[in-house]
């Protein structure tokens, strides 16, 4: 999974509800590193370096270790009894043993599972032992025809040992189920059963153009940012029928989708420092902003004021703090109703409609709410213990009271969790920081919203797959992946192509969230292209195509059940056009895609290097059927 670029400093914590919670030593948690300086390329520069390259190819696999016995015993839920996790086909998990030291020295649950398969963690083709006359003491002997079996698999590892070995085996069992949500935004349709089948294709509400050629509609160029920051959060950005919104420095401004003139601006007290992805059905969403502009005495002033904004009036419903001393923010989402904004300090929900407060920390609290995941339903990343010895209770929650639903309570230890998706709910984790790459994910976590029990779980180990979630502070921003249909849809790292002069390449692949295997479905990106799904519609999946230096990028359907690629656009060529593209990696910036518009946009902002260096801070392109 691909390195998430450094967000700036973060404002310090302090005052709120209750006392803060344990913290390691330095005090703060660790944080990722700052953007690289000069931010995106100019119109008509050359092509940018490092994309395309040569990398190493993965090596093949060792043989799986033999599986444990059983499943581990379970662990008493917070408030709740929970139901041990089941035993997991042998295939994708870490390599990691039963009672090795797992993170912040917890024993690793055993999950009934080897080690990983070859190729990029895909089902490994297993064979049973046949049992042998010879009773008591004789053991068991391989036959002839197993043996022939197990040397071809050998064999096929060998060959493809620096490849990808895909699943051809599907549990689809060919029901159509539309339920769909994406990457932390919710959806709509979405179920909360217990898994089943699921991956057929939907009628999605996305119309295939007569033709996907797309021209540029606008730029809105970079605001100016002061000599003395190093670079200041810009993210945010929405779309409605009637406008696309996007967050500047310290001020939200609303732009006209074909034309790109700005509509209207909403003032600012401070800068941005977080924003949900939601959008309500009558157009409101919700930011965290500083409450004064940083200075050079006084570079940050805490991300105190949750702010509700109107997104077709182009006006702030409301500005509210909470606690005496006011809590510094990390994260916000919308859930109903419901405004839900998370901390260190603990989680405050107020209603949408005048921000009063509906529920807040107590005193007395010993758990703290550090984030939300919003959408159809809300679900709280609840921390409890010290750093040393973290425990993390995933609860679904009633939006308008917060009383927990469900509860699962992960694996001691385990600092950091993002929710990917609350309906069907998934969570993701890098246990025992084994993703290696700083995704924040080595594993996903199926649950049951209604039950609180964990359906399966995924492995999903960095060197193999590329999506990422910032699960310190903003819990809800995991990018570069889909689910719906109770399936969950990530890109494949880059590796080597069948092209000539070091192509690279990728796909996107399904698990199931029921029963945590490969679908054996695959979407190719193609030579040179790599693939990031964006969101569902329906039972589809909507993907961008990152292109090689000399063509246009492009968005493309899925379906869900046939895996066949529609491409609904397809950008401009041209090299002033494809400079400002491939300064917004879908890893780095913000994409929204609807009825053959594009929107790409930066997440900071940054002093230009030169003078004479023009910088984007959005691009919107189109197409004319």
């Amino acid at each position: 999974m691909t390195q998430p670029p450094p967000p700036p400093n973060q404002p310090p914590q302090g005052g709120g509800f209750g006392p803060p919670p344990d913290q390691p030593p330095s005090n703060q948690p660790p944080q990722p590193p700052t953007p690289p300086a000069g931010g995106p390329p100019n119109l008509g520069k050359g092509p940018q370096p490092g994309y395309g390259y040569p990398q190493t190819a993965p090596q093949a696999p060792a043989a799986p270790p033999t599986p444990p016995a059983g499943p581990p015993q379970p662990q008493p839920g917070y408030g709740y009894p929970q139901t041990p996790p089941q035993p997991q086909p042998g295939y994708g998990y870490p390599g990691q043993q039963p009672g090795q030291p797992g993170p912040y020295g917890q024993p690793t649950p055993a999950y009934g599972q080897p080690g990983q398969p070859p190729g990029y963690g895909y089902p490994q083709a297993t064979v049973p032992m046949q049992p042998q006359p010879g009773g008591p003491g004789g053991g068991r002997k391989i036959n002839a025809q197993l043996a022939i079996i197990v040397a071809a698999v050998v064999a096929i590892a060998l060959i493809i040992g620096g490849g990808v070995w895909y699943s051809k085996s599907s549990d689809d069992g060919g029901k159509d189920d539309t339920a769909s949500s994406s990457g932390g935004t919710g959806g709509k349709g979405g179920t909360d059963e217990k898994g089943g089948d699921g991956g057929g294709s939907g009628a999605g509400t996305e119309k295939v153009p007569s033709d996907p050629a797309a021209k540029v509609l606008f730029q809105v160029p970079a605001p100016p940012v002061s000599k003395d920051d190093s670079s200041v959060v810009v993210s945010g950005s929405w779309l409605t029928d009637t406008v696309y919104a996007k967050s500047g420095v310290a001020e939200v401004a609303g732009y006209d989708p074909d034309k790109g003139s700005k509509k209207w601006a909403i003032k600012l007290a401070g800068p941005v420092c977080a924003a949900s992805r939601h959008v309500t059905d009558d157009n409101k969403t919700v930011i965290i902003h500083q409450p004064a502009m940083p200075t050079k005495a006084e570079p940050s002033h805490g991300c105190t004021q949750v702010a509700v904004l109107d997104l077709d009036a182009g006006k702030t419903v409301w500005t509210k703090t909470a606690g005496d001393q006011p809590i510094n923010f990390s994260n916000v989402t919308i859930s109903g109703d419901t405004v839900a904004a998370g901390s260190t300090e603990g989680g405050v929900g107020f209603g949408i409609a005048k921000g009063d407060i509906l529920w807040s920390p107590k005193a007395t609290d010993s758990c703290y709410d550090a984030g939300y995941g919003g959408g159809e339903k809300l679900v709280a990343v609840r921390k409890c213990g010290s750093y040393d010895a973290r425990q993390l209770n995933i609860q679904t929650i009633d939006p308008k009271s917060g009383k927990v639903i469900s509860e699962y309570k992960m694996a001691q230890g385990i600092e950091y969790a993002g929710v990917v998706s609350t309906n069907p709910l998934v969570v993701a984790a890098d246990v025992g920081d084994s993703a290696g790459d700083g995704s924040g994910i080595s594993d996903f976590f199926s649950i049951d919203n209604k039950t609180g029990k964990l359906l399966t779980r995924i492995s999903a180990p960095g060197e193999q797959f590329a999506a990422r979630c910032d699960t310190i502070t903003k819990i809800e921003n995991c990018t570069g992946l889909a689910v719906g249909a109770n399936r969950l849809y990530i890109p494949t790292e880059e590796h080597e192509g069948s092209g000539e002069s070091y192509s690279r390449t990728n796909e996107v692949v399904a698990f199931d969230l029921a029963t945590g295997k490969q679908t054996g479905q695959r979407a190719d990106a193609g030579e040179d292209y790599t693939i990031t799904p964006l969101r569902m519609d329906g039972g589809n999946v909507i993907a961008y195509k990152r292109p090689p230096y000399d063509k246009g990028g492009q968005i493309v359907s899925i379906d869900g059940g046939t895996f066949k690629q529609t491409t609904l656009l397809e950008n401009p060529a041209t090299e002033a056009v494809r400079d400002v593209e491939a300064s917004m990696s879908p890893d780095y910036s913000e994409i929204l895609y609807s009825q053959g518009h594009l929107y790409m946009s930066q997440v900071f902002a940054s002093e230009p290097t030169s003078a004479d260096e023009k910088e984007y801070l959005a691009i919107g392109f189109g197409t004319s059927g």
